[in-house]
């Protein structure tokens, strides 16, 4: 079992900067992958960004790469998301999520996590 908590979302204006955090309890947190994903109001869950159990492998959505950093500390069990340069686009609901498969390789599919967290709300105000 794990659980996942995000904090750090907020209104920001065109421009601003957030940090996005995601603390995890229960299972070995340093072997699996993390991801983040978002929901915008009106439209489906999508990718933004993973991050391998090793930080090995890093994977992107095209429209956040350059302003967006994933990160994580395994020894506090919290993975980051950095979002620079926001855009009014940005505005969503924004979810960490665990894929819990033995040190796999960062997968974009929400249907491989297995975990996720409770969503944070993020708005970009023009």
């Amino acid at each position: 079992q794990v659980q996942l908590v995000e904090s750090g979302g907020g209104v920001v204006q065109t421009g601003g900067s957030l940090r996005l955090s995601c603390a995890a309890s229960g299972r070995s947190f340093s072997t699996y992958a993390m991801g983040w994903f978002r929901q915008a109001p009106g439209k489906e869950r999508e990718f933004v960004a993973a991050i391998s159990w090793s930080a090995g492998s890093i994977d992107y959505a095209e429209s956040v790469k350059g302003r967006f950093t994933i990160s994580r500390d395994n020894a506090k069990k919290t993975v980051y998301l950095a979002m620079n340069s926001l855009k009014p686009d940005d505005t969503a609901v924004y979810y960490c999520a665990a894929d819990l498969t033995l040190k796999r390789p960062v997968v974009t599919r929400p249907q491989a996590y297995d975990y996720w967290g409770q969503g944070t709300q993020v708005t970009v105000s023009s």
